[in-house]
């Protein structure tokens, strides 16, 4: 008959020491990783900048922090990412490191993706080449369309005219690191496509326009006559009236848009009587295409203009308009408020 043997006291006493001392170690290694984590990046004063490109690994940004000096024992920093989950949700972009931020935030950082944020404002009344301009010039956007025709650019917005005039809406935009132009411009052009078709349904009763893009039309003809909001709403009367009544619409912006480069700050009498498709002195109705960027208020301007009588205004030289109902009135109008003036 065979017996198993008991262990000795000693042999207990060793197994439990030796038990203690693996939980011991055990605690004091993740007490130094609850503290390695927790601590702050080191060798940041003023906030710094560090971009993650695409298809890095976990390791290689660790590496990568490691090496610019803000994170020491990368491998501990890559534990921590395996331990709670994450080693393959790091997100690529330019990330901002300010001091003070932990190795524990950073990593939040990283899975939730916050990256560093830029800023894009298109202002109302541009046209569509100072807003590429504007675009060109952003920091860190990638230009890919400088060679590209207008023709092909406003294609690839999704429209059918050769000219993209007027199909961005000016507002402030934030991107990241590595947007591109097109990006850009199609994140423009959908906000007013919204803003648009929601203003169009909304629109006040019968109004001469075939469709929402020749309102926009008429919206970039509000902005550009006046920046005074109170009077956009008389503007869009008097240019409604002009349509209904068959008169023409006389804008001289739209005379200006139609000189191009031509246009050295005033407007003769001889640019009166050219013909282009955007002189409104000599065309019937609206031009083929809106002349600049209109916002908001010229959009709502040109569906829900004011009702009245006026049919003619001139600019009285502080920046505001003078509403005439007659042209008797309006040409006293003229005399008064300008040397030589031109009917609308």
């Amino acid at each position: 008959m065979k017996y198993f043997s008991i262990p000795t006291n000693s042999l207990v006493r060793q197994l439990l020491i030796s038990g203690v001392a693996i939980v011991v170690i055990a605690v004091m290694l993740i007490i130094a990783l609850y503290y390695y984590i927790n601590a702050p990046l080191t060798n940041i004063q003023a906030p710094a900048r560090f971009e993650i490109a695409a298809g890095s690994s976990l390791s290689r940004v660790s590496q990568d922090l490691s090496e610019a000096g803000y994170i020491n024992y990368p491998q501990v920093f890559n534990l921590w990412a395996k331990l709670t989950g994450v080693e393959e949700a790091i997100k690529t972009g330019e990330y901002e490191l300010r001091a003070g931020l932990s190795k524990r935030q950073l990593l939040d950082k990283l899975v939730i993706g916050d990256t560093l944020q830029y800023k894009l404002t298109l202002v109302e009344g541009w046209s569509f080449s100072q807003a590429l301009n504007a675009i060109w010039s952003s920091e860190k956007v990638v230009a890919n369309l400088k060679v590209t025709p207008l023709s092909e650019v406003s294609s690839l917005l999704g429209h059918s005219s050769d000219n993209p005039e007027g199909l961005l809406f000016p507002d402030t935009y934030f991107y990241t690191a590595g947007t591109t132009d097109l990006e850009l411009l199609q994140r423009a052009n959908a906000r007013l496509s919204a803003i648009l078709n929601t203003s169009w349904e909304s629109r006040l009763g019968a109004l001469p326009y075939e469709d929402s893009y020749q309102a926009l039309t008429m919206a970039s003809i509000i902005e550009k006559e006046s920046a005074i909001g109170s009077e956009r709403g008389h503007i869009a009367g008097v240019f409604v009236r002009r349509l209904e009544y068959g008169m023409r619409l006389q804008s001289d912006p739209t005379v200006i848009y139609g000189m191009g480069n031509n246009y050295n700050g005033n407007i003769r009498r001889q640019d009166l009587l050219m013909d282009t498709a955007y002189n409104t002195y000599r065309i019937d109705g609206l031009p083929p295409t809106p002349i600049a960027m209109a916002g908001l208020d010229s959009i709502h301007a040109a569906l829900n203009p004011l009702p009245g009588e006026y049919l003619y205004f001139v600019a009285t030289g502080d920046g505001s308009h003078y509403f005439s109902t007659t042209l008797a009135e309006h040409n006293d109008a003229v005399r008064r408020f300008q040397t030589q003036g031109t009917v609308r």
